[in-house]
């Protein structure tokens, strides 16, 4: 088998997340498949010789070709009510062992969200459907839009108050109440309460300046994740991120770290430690409902 061959296989076992990457960027079965179809081709004429991470680089090539193909609307797409809400089967099957793959497929991507997400600028939706979807970190995402992480995450956050406004509040709540579950787990040191919030590939992420403050820099996995929280949160404070369910470490009173939740059908998927100064001051910190009412 020779690497464009090679490459060809490899690019397969990735089609359903890409296909469903690009069908939520793009809001079209249809545009979806040329989106994909035109990742392989970039992919192919680059090659892989140079690439650690298969998956995150096409990711951020279908990325690119869905935000472009989207800046080159020239008019807002009127949303058919006779296309599917999502595809019925991907191009390619999921791999039935990728828990990850299988909650992104089935992820609620309804005409209502949709219509939501048609009225967010180009960059704000692919920096949304990016990180909330699909947990994309925001040194990622930057590159792509052609921003800094920090202003990466303001898109982001302010295309998640938009589609917020308009989802059920029970859907936030239950969210609330993982996070609060999780955080009460690990100040009990719960080691089993906690496996059971965590999705089996979730993930643990810190940025440079919270790696330089002593975090790990990368975890991976609930057990590993498990591990390193059992125990760790009892000076940390739950708050709402940009709308979000959250969490921080303060010192007199000034935010020094901000954890930054990823909440999926019901578990966890992600945590990203956030503590550098510029994406500290962008954030929307509050106190969850429930301790403003107190």
């Amino acid at each position: 088998m020779n690497g464009e061959e090679s490459l060809a296989a490899r690019f397969e076992e990735h089609r359903a997340r890409l296909h469903a990457v690009a069908y939520r960027v793009l809001g079209s079965n249809a545009e979806a498949d040329d989106a994909v179809q035109e990742a392989w081709l970039r992919a192919s004429r680059a090659g892989d010789a140079d690439v650690d991470n298969l998956g995150g680089w096409l990711t951020t090539i279908v990325g690119r070709v869905a935000l472009n193909m989207l800046r080159a609307r020239t008019t807002r797409r009127e949303v058919s009510w006779d296309e599917p809400e999502a595809p019925d089967e991907p191009d390619a099957p999921a791999d039935a062992d990728d828990p990850a793959d299988a909650a992104i497929l089935a992820d609620s991507v309804g005409l209502a969200l949709l219509v939501v997400l048609e009225t967010l600028s180009p960059a704000e939706r692919l920096a949304f459907v990016l990180h909330d979807m699909f947990a994309v970190p925001f040194d990622e995402i930057a590159p792509i839009i052609d921003r800094t992480p920090a202003a990466a995450r303001q898109l982001a956050s302010r295309a998640r108050r938009r589609v917020r406004g308009g989802r059920a509040d029970a859907t936030a709540a239950r969210e609330r109440e993982v996070v609060s579950a999780f955080l009460a787990a690990s100040r009990d040191g719960d080691f089993e309460a906690l496996l059971a919030l965590l999705d089996p590939d979730a993930v643990l992420r810190a940025d440079a300046t919270a790696a330089e403050m002593g975090a790990p820099a990368r975890i991976a996995g609930r057990e590993a994740m498990a591990g390193f929280w059992t125990g760790r949160a009892k000076a940390v404070l739950p708050v709402e991120v940009d709308g979000v369910p959250g969490a921080m470490w303060q010192l007199r009173g000034v935010p020094q770290v901000v954890f930054d939740f990823t909440v999926r059908d019901g578990r966890i998927v992600a945590i990203d430690f956030v503590a550098d100064p510029e994406v500290l001051a962008s954030l929307d910190l509050v106190k969850p409902p429930r301790d403003r009412d107190g």
